[in-house]
């Protein structure tokens, strides 16, 4: 039985806690709010910050994120080894591989990701929302202004087509994808569903990472950076 330490994006909260429940592994567990993914300097800083507190001798810390905008760039240990799945976000995580990914990226270039820890986490684009949001620059702008913020909120949307949600059958299931396919009813938005493979995650938190195309391993003294090819980060070695 091996020990690791988890951090990631709470995002992803249901579908690791339920793989962890059942993997024959030991696990310390640490969620990040979802709201780092919008600032990649408080994301790095609070990611390195967890692991330099680390106090415990770990087999491995798996670091629960993509690249992320580079919000791991630049990250190291000390002390322990770290394991990070090679993605540029956690939808790689759901989808299997980066180059399922990248391949449905490539036919649906409109598309915008919804899964269970998305939907309860963040407001998704739908009625929902765009409701809440004009209510609360309403109380705070007015109603002129709050139209006008509206506007250009609602031009941000038009670049994409396609709500996807992908299934990786935990949790309930149903009610999430009714939200969805309301919401791209209410977008006029096409509605997909993509069946999730859990292979990658599994294997991640089993501890197999023979495969380094899938798997980046950072010794002690090496730092995250991003790779700009199809592996997407690689292991530097830190400057003294």
């Amino acid at each position: 039985m091996a020990k690791y330490y988890y951090i990631g994006c709470h995002v992803l909260w249901r579908e690791v806690c339920h793989y962890i429940s059942v993997s024959k592994n030991y696990f310390d567990i640490k969620f990040f709010d979802w709201g780092l993914h919008c600032y990649p300097d408080d994301l790095r800083s609070s990611l390195q910050n967890a692991i330099d507190s680390v106090t415990k001798d770990y087999d491995a810390i798996l670091v629960g994120y993509g690249l992320c905008s580079n919000g791991i760039a630049g990250i190291k240990s000390n002390k322990n080894r770290l394991v990070v799945v090679r993605g540029h976000d956690c939808i790689t995580h759901m989808m299997g591989s980066k180059e399922r990914y990248r391949e449905y990226f490539d036919k649906n270039p409109g598309t915008y990701w919804y899964s269970p820890g998305w939907i309860e986490d963040h407001l998704e684009p739908g009625q929902e929302r765009y409701e809440q949001l004009h209510r609360s620059y309403v109380e705070t702008f007015g109603e002129e202004n709050a139209d006008y913020l509206m506007e250009i909120e609602q031009d941000w949307f038009r670049k994409y087509s396609n709500a996807a949600y992908i299934d990786l059958n935990i949790g309930d299931n149903e009610r999430f994808k009714k939200y969805t396919r309301e919401c791209a009813d209410w977008l006029k938005w096409k509605y997909d569903e993509l069946k999730g493979d859990p292979a990658l995650l599994l294997n991640f938190l089993d501890g197999n990472w023979t495969d380094n195309s899938k798997y980046l391993i950072v010794e002690s003294g090496y730092i995250i950076q991003p790779s700009y090819d199809s592996l997407i980060i690689e292991a530097v070695k830190a400057e003294d």
